[in-house]
Order: structure tokens, then sequence, then C-alpha cells
């Protein structure tokens, strides 16, 4: 089999940003983020579509926003969360960016972005 090389910073970036993922929970908060869009949602419409609210979400939330997938900001009294576009964009680029390299680095059906 032959060695992938992998870049320690890249490596370490998707790792972190894979384990935030690695809830149900957190992983339903990002999909009601990438479907709001750019603008984001509050933090209560954000539990109350997720069904995840309080404490809870609140530590859900630091997790994805540690990992860079998430952001947040003050809205007057309102915290608006939003999906981190570009730093989704880079990830998905991670887990494809090799995609197919032993087969020539075609496959029927994929496209690489």
């Amino acid at each position: 089999m032959k060695q992938i090389p992998l870049s320690p910073p890249a490596l370490t970036l998707a790792a972190t940003a894979f384990a935030a993922l690695g809830s149900e929970q957190r992983l339903a908060i990002l999909r009601r983020l990438v479907r709001a869009g750019p603008e984001g949602l509050p933090m209560g419409t954000l539990g109350a579509d997720v069904g995840v609210e309080g404490s809870v979400l609140t530590h859900h939330l630091k997790q994805l926003v540690s990992a860079g997938l998430v952001t947040q900001r003050r809205d007057g009294r309102r915290i608006l969360c939003s999906v981190a576009i570009k730093q989704i964009e880079d990830l998905s680029s991670f887990l494809l960016s090799e995609c197919c390299a032993d087969q020539g680095g075609h496959l029927k059906g994929v496209t690489h972005g």
C-alpha cells in the first residue's frame, strides 16, 4: 500500500473539525446553519429548530466555534450563529484532494471542485 503524505497542519485542522462533528447534535446544528446561509440564525431559533437548547446548545456551539466551523456575532441582544463556509469548503477539499489518485485521478461520477 502506498504511503499517503499528509501535511501535519492540514491533518490536525481536519481532525479537529471532524472530532467536533462527532456528535449527532453538533452535526444537526451545522446542517441547520448551512441551510440558513451566511446570515445565520439567532441562537434561540437555532436551538428550537434542532431541538437542543440552553447550556447544551451553548456547549455544542462552543465546540463548533473552537473547530472553526461556526462563527458567532452580536446583533443587539441576540447572538447570531453562522456556518463558516470557507472552512467547510476547505474541509471538503481536504477529503477530496486525492480522490481517485490511485486510479489515475478519475473515477466515473466523481467531480472535483
